[in-house]
């Protein structure tokens, strides 16, 4: 029995006209036999969550660096709220679970260690730039590789998704617009509370009119934002929120922005962090030879610069790794 067909068979009856159904993908760049029992975006998502990139989200920091506490949130925690908001959303709206769920467990892969601060660093240092985003997409079609193939070969409105999750760009399905809100509901909603757990701010300190309107605990705000999305989209052929509640949430934003990411207690290692990776950075890039074989050996008979190179390994470390090389190359040895 293919029960693939009978999967794809029930989104044609049951998903909304606006849905992205299975059987109708825009395939992946390399044909590949189907799989009898999983439609296209469960492997997506399969191939996504066995991935060493995916592995390595839980050593990844969100914004607080190496805090006492284990109940911070990190780039792999962040992950998964984001897809379990994005997959409550989904349901309701009638839209494919499983793209949105691939879509939401691969937007991040190409996070730095240290979170934004290293993402602005090798921004900075790399003539190319640097973006997250871009960089996941490089993970996903690139540096994730088998003995079978070179990335994991993931269908176009999986890869769209991902590209598209961040800044002003518009994903060309509502499974992946959806990845946006989902992204900025979560990291808006834990940021804060990871915020008030370190005592950077206060209940007090929070803008007045966005909890009166958005409500007043953690699981209010994020139940009143879902809901408010469901409300204004439900069989539309677009993505939205009403305006006030779109309005208190970047309000929100804002105030994150201002008072917890560049606050001076939040980004007291940062300069530590700046000059460790412009260390590993520049030891790397003086000499390639010092990079490992393996990950050399993924660049052979193509034309990536030194810089891209480099970019791409130190992308890939967790904090622990990156705290644990530079100690190894540039602390002094102890005499035996």
């Amino acid at each position: 029995m293919n029960y693939r067909k009978i999967r794809e068979q029930l989104e044609k009856d049951f998903l909304s006209k606006y849905a992205v159904k299975s059987s109708e993908t825009m395939g992946r760049k390399l044909p590949e036999e189907k799989c009898h029992i999983r439609t296209e975006f469960q492997r997506d998502r399969d191939r996504i969550i066995h991935s060493k990139s995916f592995r390595r989200l839980k050593h990844k920091t969100q914004v607080f660096i190496a805090p006492e506490g284990d109940h911070f949130r990190t780039r792999l925690t962040h992950t998964l709220e984001v897809s379990q908001i994005a997959r409550t959303m989904a349901r309701a709206l009638n839209l494919n679970e499983d793209l949105v769920e691939a879509i939401a467990l691969g937007h991040d892969l190409g996070h730095t260690p240290f979170g934004h601060i290293g993402e602005d660093v090798l921004n900075k240092l790399n003539p190319n730039g640097f973006k997250h985003y871009k960089q996941s997409i490089r993970v996903v079609e690139f540096l994730e590789h088998s003995e079978k193939r070179s990335g994991l070969n993931l269908t176009y409105e999986v890869l769209d998704g991902i590209i598209n999750h961040s800044g002003d760009k518009k994903s060309m399905t509502l499974e992946g617009q959806i990845i946006k809100y989902a992204d900025r509901f979560a990291y808006i909603n834990h940021d804060i509370d990871d915020a008030l757990r370190a005592l950077v701010i206060t209940e007090a300190d929070l803008p007045k009119e966005s909890i009166s309107i958005l409500g007043s605990t953690h699981s209010q705000r994020i139940g009143n934002m879902i809901e408010d999305l469901i409300e204004n989209s439900y069989d539309k052929a677009e993505i939205k929120t009403s305006k006030k509640i779109g309005e208190e949430t970047n309000r929100l934003r804002e105030f994150l922005f201002k008072n917890v990411y560049f606050n001076p207690i939040v980004r007291s290692e940062t300069n530590k962090i700046e000059n460790m990776l412009k260390g590993l950075y520049n030891y790397y890039l003086k000499d390639l030879n010092r990079l490992p074989k393996s990950h050399l050996a993924l660049y052979e008979n193509r034309n990536d610069t030194k810089d891209d190179i480099v970019c791409d390994y130190i992308a890939g470390m967790t904090d622990i790794f990156a705290v644990n090389k530079w100690r190894e190359i540039f602390e002094p040895k102890h005499w035996k």
